[in-house]
């Protein structure tokens, strides 16, 4: 599905491209005129695959947190990672004015600087996945007000800018923006799978994983650093997109039969999500773009409440 939308975002656009051409481009024949390669190739192809990495980074990601902290309600844009980088951006664009490089490795300093804050004040013999939520969620309601505050004081354009990041958008991302977030997925994935092997035993208790040999602290950390990054770097690449993280790892336990880790199926979903997403904000309402965030929050925000309100019915968080 991430493969058939990412050859029709090429494909679509104010400028039109045959399938022929963008199929030839893509594998690497000469078929299309140099006009519409330089499209697909520099143009269209950056923010497409930027879709598929960064959707990939999130649903695995989002995995990886549900996993460890045992709560289906939890994700990186829930617990806080998110609310970090996107203070640090909005810092850095409403007092420094500083651009999309700057602002992106703000970002991603921010959200590791958080995370590890978070990790930190949950920690009280050993880290609970409980705690961690409720102080990732105390420490996005914080941020989230510094973040107003920067936003309520600076001038109308800043402000704007800083609003546009918020939200999250693909829009005019380079390979500059995709490369770091392609290489991220590729190298973090085959960490999270090698790492992943303890997770049954921590979804046991940590007392009945000690006993089974796990060494509880050093395997939930290795996993948290692995979902930060990523998130961290997604978030830094095309902004705070929201419920890709959640929804993802939900999804793909349904899709699949074995519903264990299921940590490659949630970064496929993740990728097709978002894909399909940047498609639909970006010619559902053409010639007007929204930003895919706009979309994500829209979508996701019903699925957020019913989990919510399936976990009031049977009386816990999932």
């Amino acid at each position: 599905m991430a493969s058939a939308a990412l050859v029709t975002s090429v494909s679509l656009g104010d400028y039109p491209l045959p399938l022929t051409d963008v199929l030839s481009v893509l594998g690497g024949g000469e078929g299309a005129t140099r006009r519409s390669a330089y499209v697909i190739l520099q143009l269209r192809l950056p923010r497409a695959l930027g879709a598929i990495a960064v959707g990939a980074a999130f649903g695995l990601s989002g995995a990886i947190v549900q996993r460890v902290v045992r709560n289906p309600l939890a994700s990186p844009d829930i617990v806080g990672i998110n609310a970090g980088a996107a203070t640090v951006a909005v810092f850095l664009i409403v007092v420094f004015a500083a651009g999309p490089r700057t602002v992106a490795a703000g970002a991603l300093a921010g959200a590791l600087v958080t995370a590890a804050a978070i990790y930190l004040l949950s920690r009280r013999r050993g880290v609970t996945g409980y705690r961690l939520v409720l102080v990732g969620i105390g420490v996005t309601a914080m941020l989230s007000s510094v973040t107003a505050y920067l936003l309520n004081t600076a001038n109308v354009y800043t402000a704007q800018q800083a609003s546009i990041w918020l939200t999250g958008s693909l829009a005019g991302r380079s390979w500059a923006d995709v490369a770091p977030v392609l290489i991220a997925v590729a190298a973090l994935l085959p960490v999270a799978l090698r790492l992943a092997a303890p997770l049954r035993a921590l979804e046991l208790g940590d007392d009945l994983a000690r006993a089974l040999g796990t060494r509880v602290e050093p395997a939930r950390a290795g996993l948290l650093v692995t979902a930060v990054a990523l998130a961290a770097v997604a978030t830094a690449a095309a902004g705070p997109i929201a419920f890709v993280a959640l929804a993802a790892p939900r999804i793909a336990r349904r899709l699949v039969r074995e519903r264990g880790l299921a940590l490659v199926p949630s970064a496929a979903v993740g990728a097709a999500l978002l894909a399909l997403a940047d498609l639909a904000a970006r010619r559902a309402l053409a010639p007007v773009e929204l930003p895919v965030g706009v979309l994500t929050t829209v979508l996701g925000a019903p699925l957020l409440i019913g989990l919510l309100a399936t976990a009031n019915r049977i009386g816990r968080a999932g």
